[in-house]
């Protein structure tokens, strides 16, 4: 089998990024299982370009990684190199998985894979659904689904990372199907911090991109009505502007926040510093962060709009909140006065239980079977 992924950006551009790591998750875990896997992406790397060859494969990680230039340097990421060799190549592969959407790396390859007759999977990584379609650029999006992209993706197979983004989708497109199949997330190793205990103050993690669709500014109102000692660690960066405002709004509370800046790598660490990781995010087709807190044992407080919130709940994970103040620091002080018990079980079992359902080769043999399906139609 010989799968071709589409994406406008791809590692090492961390910047954008879960999504972008997700991606590559996926291709290298393929690779491992046995599927022959391509990828063609550009040189996007924020405003800058990747310092990478480009237009030759390169092999990273077991993908085999074509980057193209790009002559637009803002999230349109316009290549025409990329779509010209979509274009040559697009018979060899056995199916074309693209990934995101409202980008012209997306939008046009879905046409040109159409158009050469490959079976196309279209992954929109949380772009599909009524709060993405209505925030930002309401107007192009709108003319781009009525014009041709509501047409692609009705002729294409869907995939989404959670039965909440499955929903959000149904709700905009009929495609061919839609199917549900978790990110891979990679997971620190068993066992490689020190864990810290239930007990004092209260350590509150918030570690995401800061941008208004995650939430922050909810967060950060309702730590002004928590009754019990507490801190609070933002891990993240974005517009300067955005962070100045939300700085505002911790007048009288700066003591007790820490503006920690990105992390990368080193961030399994700083996760299991903490008690209790926070994203009460307005739209989230999956969270991978919610993941990786877990595969350390720390407990996650998390909004109903989060795709991961079915899963954390099912497994007595952590906490679901509404996006609202009030319900936000309710359930903070309820998990200081009642939860703590619940907290040092979490630690203890939850990290095993992830391992399982979210790396390792039976999650592949899904991905492998959902390709196979879409083949033979």
């Amino acid at each position: 089998m010989k799968i071709l992924h589409i994406t406008a950006a791809y590692k090492p551009a961390v910047i954008y990024g879960g999504p972008t790591m997700s991606v590559a998750m996926l291709c290298e875990e393929l690779s491992k299982a046995g599927v022959a896997i391509n990828v063609f992406t550009t040189t996007a790397n924020g405003a800058r370009e990747l310092a990478v060859d480009t237009a030759v494969p390169i092999n990273v990680d077991g993908a085999l990684v074509t980057y193209f230039k790009r002559i637009t340097k803002d999230h349109t990421h316009f290549s025409p190199a990329l779509l010209k060799a979509l274009w040559k190549h697009a018979k060899e592969f056995d199916a074309i998985h693209i990934h995101a959407w409202w980008n012209l790396v997306s939008v046009l390859s879905c046409a040109i894979a159409l158009a050469r007759k490959v079976p196309v999977v279209i992954s929109p990584r949380g772009m599909l659904s009524t709060y993405s379609f209505n925030n930002k650029n309401i107007g192009a999006k709108g003319l781009i689904h009525k014009m041709m992209g509501g047409n692609l993706l009705n002729k294409s197979h869907i995939h989404t990372t959670s039965s909440h983004e499955s929903e959000a989708v149904a709700k905009l497109v009929r495609p061919l199907s839609i199917t549900a199949l978790p990110n891979f997330v990679k997971l620190s190793k068993p066992g490689g911090f020190d864990h810290i205990t239930p007990g004092g103050v209260l350590k509150l993690l918030f570690f995401s991109r800061i941008e208004e669709k995650k939430g922050l500014d909810i967060l950060l109102n309702a730590l002004k009505f928590i009754a019990l000692p507490y801190h609070l660690t933002i891990a993240g960066d974005g517009d300067e502007n955005y962070i100045n405002y939300l700085k505002s709004l911790t007048n009288g509370i700066e003591d007790k926040i820490t503006w920690a800046g990105f992390y990368d790598d080193d961030k399994f660490e700083l996760l299991q510093q903490h008690h209790l990781l926070i994203l009460p995010s307005h739209d989230e087709n999956f969270g991978n962060v919610v993941i990786e807190s877990l595969g350390v044992g720390t407990a996650v407080l998390i909004s109903e709009a989060v795709g991961l919130a079915d899963y954390v709940k099912e497994n007595n994970f952590g906490w679901i909140c509404q996006t609202n103040v009030k319900s936000v620091s309710d359930t903070i002080n309820n998990i200081g006065a009642n939860g703590l018990t619940t907290l040092n079980s979490i630690r203890q079992t939850a990290p095993a239980i992830v391992r399982n359902d979210f790396t390792g080769d039976a999650l592949a043999q899904k991905y492998i079977r959902f390709y196979q399906q879409i083949i033979k139609v």
